[in-house]
């Protein structure tokens, strides 16, 4: 029996007991679905089916042979001075073999498109640390971020909960399939600006957005305009680049930047995991790359919170710096990517779903609007709660994410064996065939 303590009226934080987490969202609630009832193949068929966790785990067979035939590498080397120069202190600088290896490889996953300096990255753990370390070097308590919706649930969490900086939502609709317009960007400034909220920036994520598509050339110019006026600062989120099905569609900021010879790149500054490019969420590694030069500074220094262990660096330091290897990987774990979400696509078209054309990431933006017994918020969660509880799929309602329409719903396809896919879209379809019968 677990021993019950008496709770003592004890005051706590604000941050401790603030609801800024966000965590009664259908988001985390979905997760606490599949947590308890797991989906296995042998052991409990009927079990939920996670469809919400964007984790890229179509290669890992990959991954798992080079560290087998690199085992030195994940051993620290075989001499006893390598083991002792990992388990002694870094400094938060981290390694310059494996910043050197990160910028390296942010080119190469971009095409070469862009160049990156090992100087200005700074290791975090995570984007998840990146973005709200980024947070609190840009913004006061009280200020604003603006955020294109629908946007990733766990921003109101990593740049609210700890900062006390608000998100102003830009809100982006079906009609041009959710791109962000100069006329979007306006009326959210002139909105934080009526609320007397000071804007300190714009956070993009290209394209780790809900949405599986990539952000033209020419948004990215006019955003970049948008700052620049305004005298803020852009935050670009690119960490699913490597996921993209063509390389030539992804466009960085640091493309746009370069082809303007680096006029206000002071003001931009990028955020990057290796969490979803090689499907290492747990190894907890991710950048922020800045123009900035007092950005770069201060965000060491901050990172000294958000170290990576010495052994991870030393491992996929590695691992990016062999070409060979990095190269095939990155082609074929897009061809992966492409052949699952044509998986995905086919099998909702079967169902009488249709789906916003995607070029890249991890999941499908669905549309189910016509599936709702009425246009609004609650049918939304209503057949939400269905396809959870009854159909045991774990995917993210539209309004989790702040869609600005009822009946839309994020669903990742990558995180699954292609067979574990098959059942789920087995069930969509008899979901949809039962709903049209009542």
């Amino acid at each position: 029996m677990p021993i019950e303590i008496e709770q003592p009226a004890v005051e706590l934080s604000k941050i401790a007991v603030s609801e800024t987490h966000g965590e009664d969202s259908p988001y985390f609630a979905g997760w606490k679905a599949y947590d308890e009832n797991p989906y296995d193949e042998l052991c409990n068929p009927s079990g939920v089916i996670q469809m919400g966790l964007a984790e890229n785990q179509v290669s890992f067979d990959m991954l798992e042979e080079y560290l087998e035939q690199n085992s030195e590498a994940a051993s620290c080397g075989n001499k006893s001075s390598g083991f002792r120069d990992n388990a002694l202190f870094q400094d938060y600088h981290g390694l310059q073999s494996f910043r050197k290896a990160m910028a390296s490889f942010m080119e190469q996953i971009r095409g070469g498109r862009a160049k990156f300096n090992p100087d200005r990255v700074v290791l975090t753990a995570g984007a998840t640390a990146a973005n709200e370390l980024l947070t609190f070097i840009l913004a006061d308590p009280g200020d604003a971020l603006l955020v294109p919706t629908p946007y990733y649930p766990g921003f109101d969490r990593d740049l609210r909960w700890r900062t006390g900086v608000k998100i102003v939502p830009i809100h982006c609709d079906s009609s041009n399939n959710f791109q962000i317009t100069p006329q979007a960007l306006e009326a959210a400034y002139k909105k934080a600006e009526s609320m007397n909220i000071k804007v300190r920036g714009v956070l993009i994520t290209n394209p780790s957005n809900p949405l599986g598509a990539t952000i033209h050339r020419s948004v990215l110019e006019q955003i970049l305009d948008f700052v620049t006026q305004k005298n803020i600062h852009l935050v670009s989120d690119e960490i699913y680049s490597g996921s993209v099905f063509s390389p030539a569609e992804f466009v960085s900021i640091a493309e746009v930047l370069e082809s303007r010879n680096y006029k206000d790149s002071e003001r931009v500054h990028i955020v990057y995991s290796l969490s979803k490019d090689l499907g290492l969420p747990g190894f907890r590694v991710g950048t922020v790359y800045s123009y900035n030069d007092k950005v770069v500074t201060t965000a060491r220094r901050m990172s000294s919170f958000t170290l990576i262990s010495s052994q991870t660096q030393q491992l996929l330091a590695s691992m990016l710096s062999d070409a060979s290897f990095t190269e095939n990987y990155i082609r074929e774990n897009r061809e992966r990517l492409r052949k699952r979400y044509g998986m995905i696509i086919e099998g909702l078209r079967k169902a009488g779903i249709q789906c916003l054309e995607g070029n890249a990431g991890l999941f499908c933006w669905m549309n189910l609007s016509s599936f709702l017994e009425n246009p609004t918020w609650e049918s939304e969660l209503e057949i939400w709660g269905k396809i959870v509880s009854e159909v045991k799929l774990n995917i993210s309602p539209g309004s989790s994410c702040h869609c600005s329409e009822p009946g839309w719903f994020r669903v990742c396809f990558a995180n699954m064996s292609e067979k574990t896919l098959e059942v789920a879209l087995q069930r969509i379809q008899d979901f949809i065939e039962q709903r049209k019968g009542n």
